[in-house]
């Protein structure tokens, strides 16, 4: 009876504390009484004709070949003519004039700038235009994300932050129900996923293979159920995708932007060049031709281009005349119907046709517009922007915690005021389709780093002040941002000092520490007073090279350091008495190295690789690696296209080798065994092994890439082993679920390939791997790069890129980066390899790339800690189960928390871990306090108990399921994970 009491207290208290929950956040999930958006808002058509929908649209992107303020001010415009807030002004002007006109918006971050700039009266108008649906919100995002370089978290985040906003200011009105990626290169299947988790109904794209759009035109398959999960039950992730029909621009001859040339409507036949019967004949033939390609008796025509609508009284005028006109034929017998339309009003009418569509389940990647046209360059264009973009969503995540684990004091403390939103917006704009891309001009990529870097600085701040609050020190902290290249004053010249270890995972960690020192020798403790290992390295020529008088350390301190889940350990280093310098690498070609995992062997000849053995499950295979580059095509006979910041297309397909016998040194310690190979004075790596891993390190460096020979260069690593792939090789999809790839083939239609090279490359953003039926080759990398296995048993990663020729696609200058010192950039990263059974591969990849994505970040202290500094903490009662990834801990309001929890494996790639979790989110947190919880969509928009999607006919004849993710939960408080899927809950908390 007791228990029975406890559980409908629980139940009540939850419905209180929900209701309570729902009151403080201005998240308007019911339309208003006299609210018609949506889909009461679609004009009425007829069905026995052909009805073409019209959609007035702008294509503003968040910064290409100018920066995002520069776009939407206006200024620059020598380089492109284009003002966002100009476009905003007029559309809202013509809108008012007739009732019938629509237009959509889709970049959250110009609307939400030129929203902030508004008198009351405009804004009393634009919401009045939304409540009725004549403005609408399509996609909704602070950006149209790219979908090759992006991870799944940052995309997450990024259509958060523009959703939330669009419900704060207009409710559910406000509320996109379609995704709408017109532009992005190519389309990834965990997008998809994304977006059917967040709840849209449908989602169009403009560009996909030219040889895939052939074929879908043929058989009518332009529109689609694409099933985006192999692990969640449908139709979970099952969105219902369309392929625009000429990009996303107006047909030929119908563009009235007054940056186009094509001729009015000129319906006066008085006067000269009357047009209007020449004008709606040419229409009605290219709204049948169009027809011919579809299934239903609708048809979308998108009306609108790049940074069109400054002017809007051109487009709007026209547009009207022409419906007036095509649909005056009517009389005389025309079936062919025009209308103003949005794309939810067009996709209702494809469901309520009740067809049945195709079903697709791969993704759309290599995306090419051309025989010799592969857009598969820009998977790593700007290597050091990706790098630097996943860093940052790295602190981004460790600062959204620490706002939430610190409290009010975190925001405003003792060192300043700081904040998580200027990151959030930067990382959202980052994720723009020419942003991480890599696809925009240089100083448009040198504003997306400032805008980071504005980020970094004001999170550190939060940083500071938080973990002032949860250690009780507030002795000024010191972040040491270029440690990759073993540069940080403090360290370089202090005799004894503190370094903090905040690990944003919800498991421990360990991790390896290099920091740039000028002693021989040091005493490190943990937390608990016990000495740690730790060893003193000179550091190596390459990164005396790069750094170039950015800093003087002549060691590098290395050890291990753990840090507990979502928590902190402190590590206190002492330099101790002058002793012997430490030993010079050794000049000599290594044989092997080993420890208690893992065996590396060396051809002794070369110094290269020659082979991996896994000494836990006793398995060898042989392995090779080198650097090569290829040759950057400056056009043909065959072909003009050249190697751009899009492009890739190489002039041959046998890459060039860099040296097959690089200079070779080698050092060994208690804590890691390194080789390093100097391939060329701007090729190196080190091969490192650390006592307590299980997994090699490669760190290379790259650059500057020289091109006074006159040759743009391409530079990859490539992996060869004796493994049997037959041609297959996998890679993951935004960091999520992983596709099997197949060399010179797609799973939809039969490839004609014209680039033995370029087209056979993916996007990479976490892992890839290579396996037969005995083992499995998996590299985990730390930044979004291109993929491919071109021989059996190899898998290669392109690593760098310079190019001496635009590939006119509109960027106008060649990819050439200057770098620090204008002579080209420098790129350092790492590889992480793994040799298991295929069968418990996912075992150890999937928490080795969570812990690259969000790695541990160090803080340092002047000083030994003070006997009242707290050395340890961690925010958690116990760590989280190991498929279970705390993916988002994030302040909404003043009491309340949003909090993400995902499974992180696939249905059946784990027979340890691909199985339902459960756990209680009561008994997560050590210092909070959970007072109630309310499970919301994916994009935190909706209560996911008000969440419905429209249902589709797929034609493997599954039909609807009704999938809630709660069904399976044991209690209120208690929610089980199955594998795959990811749950939002809005939490009610208070600080213990």
């Amino acid at each position: 009876m007791m228990a029975e009491c406890r559980l409908l207290w629980e139940l009540a208290l939850l419905i209180a504390v929900t209701a309570s929950a729902a009151r403080a956040l201005p998240l308007h999930t019911a339309q208003r009484a006299g609210d018609q958006c949506g889909y009461k808002s679609c004009p009425a058509t007829k069905p026995s004709m052909l009805n073409v929908h019209l959609v007035p649209h702008t294509h503003d992107d968040v910064g290409w070949l100018k920066t995002v303020d520069q776009y939407f001010y206006g200024g620059r415009n020598y380089i492109q003519h284009a003002g966002v807030q100009y476009i905003l002004d007029s559309v809202v002007a013509e809108l008012q004039k007739d009732p019938a006109r629509r237009f959509i918006y889709v970049e959250t971050a110009f609307f939400y700038r030129w929203w902030s700039q508004q008198s009351q009266s405009t804004r009393n108008i634009v919401t009045q235009l939304v409540q009725e649906g004549r403005l609408e919100f399509v996609n909704g995002g602070w950006c149209m994300s790219d979908e090759a370089s992006t991870h799944y978290s940052s995309v997450i985040d990024q259509m958060t932050l523009g959703l939330r906003f669009l419900n704060d200011t207009f409710g559910e009105c406000g509320r996109p129900r379609v995704a709408w990626h017109i532009d992005p290169f190519g389309h990834a299947r965990e997008h998809a996923s994304i977006f059917a988790q967040m709840g849209y109904d449908g989602f169009f794209f403009g560009r996909l293979d030219y040889q895939d759009k052939e074929r879908r035109m043929k058989t009518k398959e332009m529109e689609m159920v694409w099933r985006a999960s192999a692990s969640l039950n449908p139709p979970a992730a099952d969105l219902f995708t369309g392929v625009l029909p000429n990009g996303y621009n107006p047909p030929s001859g119908f563009c009235w932007d007054q940056s186009c040339s094509d001729d009015p409507v000129q319906d006066d036949p008085a006067l000269e060049d009357y047009n209007v019967d020449e004008l709606v004949g040419k229409f009605i033939s290219i709204s049948k031709a169009q027809a011919t390609l579809y299934k239903t008796n609708h048809i979308i025509m998108t009306m609108g281009s790049d940074f069109q609508y400054e002017n809007a009284n051109p487009w709007y005028k026209n547009m009207d005349k022409l419906i007036h006109y095509v649909n005056a034929r009517q009389a005389n017998g025309s079936q062919v119907n025009v209308l103003y339309s949005t794309p939810s009003c067009y996709l209702q009418e494809l469901n309520l046709a009740n067809q049945t569509w195709p079903l697709k389940s791969d993704d759309f990647f290599p995306y090419a517009d051309g025989s010799h046209d592969f857009w598969t360059g820009y998977f790593t264009s700007r290597p050091a922007l990706k790098r630097y973009e996943r860093l940052s969503n790295s602190l981004l995540q460790t600062c959204n915690q620490l706002e939430v684990l610190g409290g009010p004091k975190s925001r405003t403390g003792p060192f300043g005021k700081g904040d998580s939103d200027t990151m959030k917006r930067a990382m959202a704009v980052a994720q723009h389709h020419d942003a991480v891309s890599g696809t925009e001009k240089q100083h448009v990529a040198d504003d997306y780093a400032k805008r980071l870097a504005d980020g970094w600085a004001h999170c550190q701040v939060l940083v500071s002040n938080s973990l002032s609050v949860l250690s009780g020190s507030e002795v000024p902290r010191v972040f040491c941002e270029n440690l990759n290249i073993s540069v940080c004053p403090l360290t370089e010249g202090s005799k004894m000092f503190s370094m903090n270890v905040y690990n944003p995972l919800a498991r421990p960690v360990n991790w390896s520490v290099h920091l740039p020192v000028n002693g021989t020798s040091y005493n490190v403790t943990d937390s608990s007073g016990n000495v740690v290992d730790s060893q003193v390295l000179p550091v190596s020529k390459p990164t005396q090279y790069v750094r170039r008088g950015r800093g003087y350390a002549k060691y590098e301190l290395v050890f291990q350091v753990q840090a507990l889940p979502l928590g902190f350990s402190t590590y206190s280093i002492t330099l101790l008495k002058a002793a012997g310098a430490p030993a010079e690498p050794e000049r000599r070609a290594p044989v092997s190295m080993e420890n208690k995992y893992l065996k590396v062997t060396f051809d002794p000849n070369t110094g290269l690789l020659s082979g991996l053995t896994n000494l836990e499950t006793q398995q060898s295979i042989q392995l090779t690696q080198n650097f090569y580059w290829y040759n950057a095509s400056v056009g043909n006979a065959e072909s003009s296209q050249t190697s751009g910041a899009y492009i890739f297309r190489p002039n041959s397909s046998t890459p060039i080798t860099i040296s097959k016998k690089p200079d070779i040194s080698t050092l060994q310690n208690s804590v890691v065994q390194e080789v390093r190979q100097q391939f060329s004075p701007w090729v190196s790596q080190v091969v490192r092994l650390y006592e307590s891993s299980r997994e090699l390190e490669l760190e290379w460096t790259v650059g500057p890439i020289p091109v006074d020979d006159g040759f743009g260069k391409e530079v990859i690593t490539r992996f060869d082993s004796n493994i049997s792939s037959a041609g297959y090789f996998y890679s993951d999809s935004n960091g999520r679920e992983v596709l099997e790839r197949r060399k010179d083939y797609r799973p939809t239609w039969d490839l004609i390939q014209t680039e033995p090279i370029a087209g056979n490359y993916y996007p990479i953003n976490s892992r890839a791997f290579i396996k037969d039926d005995k083992a499995q080759l998996t590299v985990v990398t730390e930044r979004s790069q291109g993929v491919s296995s071109i021989y059996n048993g190899s898998l290669e990663i392109m690593l760098h890129r310079r190019l001496l020729k635009d590939d006119y696609r509109g960027v106008g200058e060649p990819l050439s980066e200057p770098g620090v010192f204008g002579d080209g950039l420098v790129v350092r990263g790492r590889l992480l390899l793994t040799l298991t059974p295929p069968k418990t591969a996912a075992d150890s990849h999937r928490p080795l790339a969570q812990g690259l994505v969000l790695q541990p970040l160090l803080s340092f202290q002047e000083g030994a800690p003070k006997p009242t500094t707290k050395l340890e903490f961690s925010a958690l009662q116990a760590a989280l189960p190991p498929a279970v990834h705390l993916l988002t801990l994030s302040q909404w309001d003043s009491d309340l928390v949003l909090l993400r929890l995902e499974h992180q494996y696939e249905s059946g790639e784990s027979k340890a871990f691909s199985q339902p979790v459960t756990l209680s989110l009561q008994k997560l947190f050590s210092t909070l306090e959970v007072l109630g919880a309310s499970e919301m969509s994916l994009g935190a928009n909706q209560w996911k108990e008000n969440m419905t999607r429209l249902q589709w006919n797929p034609s493997d004849g599954e039909s609807v399921k009704p999938l809630w993710a709660g069904l399976g939960d044991p209690s209120p408080w208690e929610i089980t994970l199955n594998p795959m899927e990811i749950r939002t809950f809005l939490l009610r908390v208070r600080q213990k």
